[in-house]
């Protein structure tokens, strides 16, 4: 019986804390459009629980917009040949997003990453 008791908390210990862990992914913020975007990194945040690919983009009027390019944990990342250098301030990408900003900010979720040399590096879970 003590067992079962033991075992029976733990469950709910772990199902407790797995909600939490399970909100924190929502959607509601993003459309789900893709859109492809081409300029020069500005930084690379290899950080937890998702990295961030800072990009400029110069539009059509010259005006320069400041992308945030949301992709996966290193931890994921790693899988994909991604590292803490892949990216340097400077660097010619072209970003493929597949979720971005409902509210006309310059946010999106990356697909993919094309390098200036033509090297794509696919972040997508599949």
């Amino acid at each position: 019986m003590k067992r079962l008791f033991q075992a029976s908390l733990l469950l709910l210990v772990l199902v407790a804390s797995s909600t939490s862990l399970l909100a924190h992914h929502g959607n509601a913020s993003y459309e789900n459009k893709t859109v492809t975007i081409k300029g020069k990194v500005t930084q690379w945040l290899w950080t937890n629980p998702h990295s961030f690919l800072m990009v400029d983009v110069t539009d059509e009027n010259g005006k320069v917009v400041h992308w945030i390019c949301e992709n996966n944990a290193p931890s994921t990342l790693v899988n994909f040949g991604f590292t803490a250098k892949t990216f340097k301030a400077g660097d010619d990408v072209t970003v493929v997003m597949s979720a971005v900003a409902k509210n006309g900010t310059p946010a999106g979720r990356i697909t993919r990453v094309i390098l200036a040399d033509g090297f794509v590096m696919n972040s997508e879970v599949r």
